[in-house]
C-alpha cells in the first residue's frame, strides 16, 4: 500500500513537504498544507530526505484550490508551482519562505517579513520564454513550456494564465505561422515593453531571420509587433518592425507593476537623499535611477547590460545619473564614495568584490532588492559585520509561483 503523509508546509521551489515513517522529509510537488496524500510507488530515497509524487489526495487540506489552468492539471506545466494553494496560502508560504532563509542562512533575529500582495493574481506577466523540441526528423517543432518533472520535453502551450492577455492573443496569431519562425528555432520570447508594443525574439543558430517581415505581415496586428534575431553566440537585432531603441533581450521584472511598488517602496526607506551620492548597482534599463534621481540624489548607475545602458541614458526623465556599461566588480574602485548603495543583483546575489567593498568601507544607507530568499540572507549575513537590518518587507510580483522579492533596507554600525 502506498505510504499517506500530511503536507505540513511548503518548502523552496513551492514542493509541499511532510515526513514519511522513517522520519525523514519528503518533498511532494503540487501539495498543499494540511493535504493528506498516498505517495506513488518508487519514492526517491536520500540519506536525509526523499522525494515523492501524489497518487492521490486522500483529504485536502484547508487551502487546497482546484488550479484554473489545464496545463497545470493535464501538462504538469513548471511554470507554476502554487495553483493549487488558495493566495492568502500562498502569502503565508512566501512569507514563511523568506522568514526561514534569514534566520537559518542571514542568522538573523527577525520574524516572518510582512509581504505585499500582488495587484493582480492572474494575466500579469509582461514577458514569457517559450521552449522549442523539434519532432522527429521532420520540420515541424514543439513550441510551448516544460513539464515540471520533464525537463527535457515540451508540451504545445494553448494559453498561460499568468502572462499578460495581450501577450496571449499575439500567441494565438503567432503559432498559426511557426513556419515563417527561423528553420533552427531555440528558443522564443514574447514580451510587451513600456507603450505597449509587442515584441518577439527568437533564438536561433544558422542564417539571420529572413522571414520575419513575412510573419508581420500574415499577423492581424503585425503592424504593432517588433521582430527579433537573438543568434546563438551574438547579439540581438532587430529585423523587422520599428527600431524604438527599447532593449528587448535587456532584465526587467516580469511584474513592472509590482516592480514599481518594491522600487518605491526601497528609495522611501533610504529617506532624505537631496544632494547625495548614491550607487545603483545592477541598475538594468534605469527605472532604479530614475526614480533616486527624482528625489534629488547624484546617481551612478552600473550594469553590465550594454542595450539595457543605452536605453537607460536614452529615457526621459533620467536626471542627474551616469550610466556605466560594465560589471559592478570590476568599476567600484574607481567610483566615488556614495552616502548610500541600492543593489539590485541577479539571483546568484553580489559578487564577492561587491561584498568586500560595502564590508571595508561602509555607507550610511544600503537598499537590497533580491529575488532569491537564500542568496539575499547569505548576503545579508556577509554584510552584517558593519550593517544591521533597519527594515524588511517582501513583494509578491510572481503570484502562482513560488518565486518573491524582498526588499531589505541596512545601516551602517
Amino acid at each position: 500500500m502506498s505510504e499517506v503523509v500530511t503536507i505540513a508546509g511548503i518548502a523552496v521551489g513551492g514542493d509541499g513537504v511532510g515526513r514519511l515513517a522513517d522520519g525523514r522529509a519528503v518533498f511532494v510537488p503540487r501539495t498543499a498544507p494540511g493535504d493528506r496524500v498516498a505517495l506513488q510507488r518508487g519514492v526517491k530515497l536520500h540519506r536525509s530526505f526523499a522525494r515523492g509524487d501524489v497518487a492521490e489526495v486522500v483529504a485536502p487540506g484547508p487551502a487546497r484550490v482546484t488550479p484554473p489552468c489545464p496545463h497545470f492539471v493535464h501538462d504538469r506545466c513548471g511554470g507554476c508551482q502554487l495553483q493549487q494553494l488558495a493566495y492568502d496560502a500562498q502569502l503565508a508560504a512566501k512569507r514563511a519562505l523568506v522568514g526561514d532563509a534569514l534566520r537559518r542562512i542571514g542568522k538573523l533575529d527577525c520574524g516572518d517579513p510582512e509581504i505585499v500582495e500582488a495587484i493582480a493574481e492572474w494575466r500579469y506577466r509582461a514577458s514569457i520564454r517559450l521552449a522549442v523540441k523539434p519532432v522527429g526528423r521532420s520540420d515541424s517543432r514543439t513550441v510551448g513550456l516544460h513539464p515540471y518533472d520533464r525537463p527535457g520535453s515540451v508540451f504545445p502551450l494553448g494559453d498561460c494564465h499568468i502572462a499578460d492577455f495581450r501577450l496571449m492573443a499575439l500567441w494565438r496569431d503567432l503559432k498559426q505561422h511557426l513556419d515563417l519562425l527561423p528553420p533552427r528555432l531555440a528558443g522564443l520570447t514574447l514580451r510587451l515593453d513600456r507603450e505597449g508594443r509587442r515584441h518577439v525574439v527568437a533564438e536561433s543558430a544558422g542564417e539571420p531571420w529572413q522571414s520575419a517581415e513575412a510573419l508581420r505581415a500574415a499577423l492581424p496586428d503585425g503592424a504593432g509587433v517588433i521582430c527579433w534575431w537573438q543568434p546563438v553566440d551574438g547579439a540581438a537585432r532587430v529585423v523587422a518592425g520599428p527600431r524604438t531603441g527599447f532593449p528587448a533581450t535587456a532584465f526587467e521584472q516580469a511584474n513592472p507593476e509590482m516592480g514599481a511598488l518594491a522600487r518605491a517602496w526601497a528609495v522611501e526607506q533610504l529617506g532624505e537623499l537631496r544632494g547625495a551620492l548614491v550607487w545603483d548597482l545592477y541598475g538594468g534599463i534605469g527605472d532604479m535611477a530614475a526614480l533616486l534621481a527624482g528625489r534629488g540624489a547624484q546617481v551612478v548607475s552600473v550594469d553590465a547590460d550594454e542595450h539595457a545602458v543605452d536605453w537607460a541614458r536614452s529615457s526621459s526623465g533620467a536626471g542627474a545619473v551616469r550610466f556605466i556599461a560594465a560589471r559592478a566588480e570590476d568599476v567600484l574602485p574607481t567610483l566615488p564614495d556614495p552616502v548610500a548603495v541600492v543593489l539590485s543583483p541577479p539571483r546568484a546575489g553580489l559578487h564577492w568584490n561587491v561584498t568586500l567593498r560595502l564590508r571595508e568601507r561602509p555607507v550610511s544607507r544600503v537598499a537590497y532588492l533580491g529575488s532569491d530568499p537564500a542568496t539575499l540572507a547569505r548576503d545579508l549575513q556577509r554584510l552584517s559585520v558593519n550593517y544591521r537590518l533597519s527594515a524588511i518587507r517582501a513583494f509578491d510580483l510572481h503570484p502562482q509561483t513560488a518565486e518573491v522579492e524582498t526588499v531589505a533596507v541596512l545601516e551602517g554600525v
